[in-house]
């Protein structure tokens, strides 16, 4: 077990980071069209759970990873 409390830190936390959006558009090589909130345009990801346009979806690492609430987006600046 490593001492260096910074790496441990760091192995809990995930690689990429956890978007929301919402799928635009779905295509036949299971892929879809992602317009991610906060963000300046959509992002083509991998689409493995099949999810169908106007879908609020979670977004990591360029691949839907599951379904999101349908929220309200607030963004709070500190």
């Amino acid at each position: 077990m490593s001492t260096n409390l910074y790496k441990r830190l760091k192995a809990l936390l995930p690689d990429q980071p956890v978007q929301t959006g919402q799928i635009v558009a779905v295509f036949a090589d299971g892929t879809a069209l992602v317009a991610l909130e906060g963000a300046a345009g959509p992002l083509r990801v991998r689409n493995p759970l099949a999810a169908a346009a106007g879908a609020r979806v979670y977004v990591q690492g360029g691949t839907v990873t599951g379904n999101a609430p349908a929220m309200a987006y607030v963004l709070i600046e500190v």
